[in-house]
């Protein structure tokens, strides 16, 4: 079966972001490029940018969690924007409140760790780097 893996882009502190992600889910990056690794006659890399994030991958279960900072030529990403959520289904509870709480340090709650009405426990907040989060674990009984 495919695997979805999400990508999030930022604004230059990219590192920092997964440094914190990593914190909280464990593991380590499988991947860790930074401009300055690929930079050549045909791709010049600004001196200010050569030691940001061209591509970090951690992997989480089965999938990864990938990110890169977006190059100012490019122009910056939105931070506020809210047309998509990174959903993580938790194996219990615990790992659920493990989670929502240590990804939403320092970020904004939207909905607190709860019995949603559709029946899973559920929460929803937006961390201190901007990105959005669901968090929700069914039981199976």
């Amino acid at each position: 079966m495919a695997l979805i893996n999400p990508h999030i882009n930022f604004n230059g502190n990219a590192e920092e972001a997964f440094t914190f992600y990593k914190s909280v889910f464990g593991g380590a990056f499988s991947k860790l490029i930074r401009f300055k690794d690929i930079a050549s006659a045909e791709f010049p890399v600004a001196a200010h940018e050569e030691n940001k994030i061209m591509h970090i991958a951690l992997p989480i279960g089965q999938n990864k969690l990938m990110a890169n900072d977006v190059p100012e030529i490019l122009g910056k990403t939105n931070e506020n924007e809210n047309r998509s959520k990174i959903v993580i289904s938790a194996e219990s509870k615990e790992e659920a409140n493990h989670l929502f709480n240590g990804l939403s340090a320092g970020g904004a709650i939207e909905m607190p760790m709860e019995h949603s009405p559709w029946g899973t426990y559920f929460g929803m907040f937006r961390d201190k780097y901007g990105i959005e989060w669901m968090i929700e674990f069914e039981s199976k009984s």
